[in-house]
């Protein structure tokens, strides 16, 4: 082995080797930095999701196209591009919607109207842009989350102004939720309200403003009820049903019958007999009443604490954001996803009126399933930046304590006094 090369090899191995002090290589995070929990709870979701597709749609599929499983298929399609834009937001930093979200917003405000042009209209209403696909009204909750985040957090030292803070509110709200409105989709008007409200209160909003927010919140709702047939026939049958269940909605009566059915443990994933028997959209708005036939009452349970787990890893990620804008952002996309799922829940066993919520990553449904997939997406990354941020922190206190930790060891050499000459 040559001179030049044992140098070489030498200065490789660092101090060590030259007789200075052992230092340990800084070791890189094996970890992606992501939140595994919401990770893992949110694959569970999908999994339980799919069977459960399948057990409710094979008899309306195969009535409507002629497949068992037409239905079945077209959701995991779906599934699959919700999975890649899951994937990529969450590798992309969330920042960039500070940037990217006016458009978006305009874009979701062109495809609500797109629906009223177009006019395809299912079950009495026009909501989808194509032979009942593509539902925008549900790309706008995720939207309207995006975008108030941003805006809120832009002007988070203005928000007591009411110029700045109610009035801008109000008019977004109500561009977005006007267009819903006419469509008619009551339950995406309803949640885009809620959202809005608790965005701003989040974001550290004037709690005046916020109350005069209430108030309008509720004279919309009730002009809803008086003025809309549809908002009308719902609340009149909901106060029917809780002074007798046998007067309920016709839906909440079969799911109802199907949750007796299933008991504490369930007739067995596929064994449901409401499904068969005029429960109506089984495989939509119904699909929780299929879960309690099928699994009873412990896999009914089982969901509501998935949920559960997912609102607490959310507001975890929230309080751990690098910044207000992660923070904001985070609460509003679990409280959303985790809002809809439990008013859902609650619907078909009688506890609120009838609101058409799909029922996240369970429920049949191409648009509502992406756009949730997509806000995982989004916590994830917000939690993969929150990482990357704590261990620079870590990496940059690291380095601090052991460049003092050196500079304590030298030493100065101190004054000798001059030898005695040698007699």
């Amino acid at each position: 082995m040559g001179t030049g090369t044992v140098v070489n090899f030498i200065r490789r191995l660092g101090p060590s080797a030259q007789g200075g002090e052992v230092r340990a290589a800084p070791r890189r995070s094996l970890r992606l930095g992501i939140d595994i929990p919401l990770l893992l709870v949110t694959i569970t979701l999908v999994i339980f999701g799919v069977l459960m597709v399948y057990s409710a749609s094979w008899d309306f599929s195969y009535e409507v196209t002629g497949s068992h499983t037409a239905v079945f298929k077209r959701q995991l399609m779906f599934l699959a591009v919700g999975i890649v834009m899951a994937f990529f937001l969450t590798w992309f930093n969330y920042h960039h919607w500070q940037k990217l979200s006016i458009i978006a917003l305009i874009t979701t405000i062109i495809m609500l109207i797109a629906v009223l042009l177009i006019s395809d209209e299912r079950h009495g209403a026009v909501r989808t842009l194509s032979a009942g696909s593509g539902q925008p009204s549900e790309l706008a909750k995720l939207v309207i989350i995006i975008y108030l985040a941003v805006w809120l957090y832009a002007k988070r030292d203005q928000l007591s102004d009411i110029s700045f803070g109610l009035v801008p509110l109000a008019t977004i709200l109500g561009v977005v939720s006007g267009l819903i409105f006419l469509q008619p989709d009551l339950s995406a008007l309803i949640t885009i309200i809620i959202l809005g409200g608790l965005m701003f209160f989040l974001a550290g909003g004037d709690i005046r403003q916020l109350l005069i927010l209430v108030v309008i919140g509720l004279i919309v709702g009730w002009a809803v009820v008086q003025f809309n047939p549809t908002g009308d026939r719902r609340m009149t049958s909901y106060v029917a049903g809780l002074k007798d269940p046998l007067k309920a909605d016709y839906q909440v009566q079969r799911s109802l019958e199907a949750f007796a059915n299933g008991g504490l443990l369930g007739v067995g994933i596929g064994n449901s007999k409401v499904k068969l028997t005029g429960l109506p959209v089984p495989h939509t708005d119904s699909v929780f009443a299929v879960v309690g036939e099928e699994t009873g009452l412990l896999g009914a349970a089982f969901l509501v604490i998935l949920y559960g787990f997912i609102l607490w890893r959310g507001l975890l990620i929230a309080k751990r954001a690098p910044d207000g804008l992660g923070s904001v952002l985070a609460a509003g996309l679990c409280v959303w996803l985790v809002m809809e799922a439990y008013i859902n829940m609650a619907v078909m066993v009688g506890l609120l009126p009838f609101a058409g919520n799909a029922l996240p990553f369970i429920s049949v449904g191409g648009s509502n399933l992406m756009v949730s997939l997509a806000a995982i997406g989004i916590l994830l990354n917000i939690s993969r930046l929150s990482a990357k941020n704590k261990e620079l922190e870590e990496r940059s206190f690291s380095e601090v304590v052991d460049l003092r930790r050196r500079d304590r060891r030298r030493s100065v050499s101190r004054p000798q006094r001059p030898k005695k000459a040698i007699q």
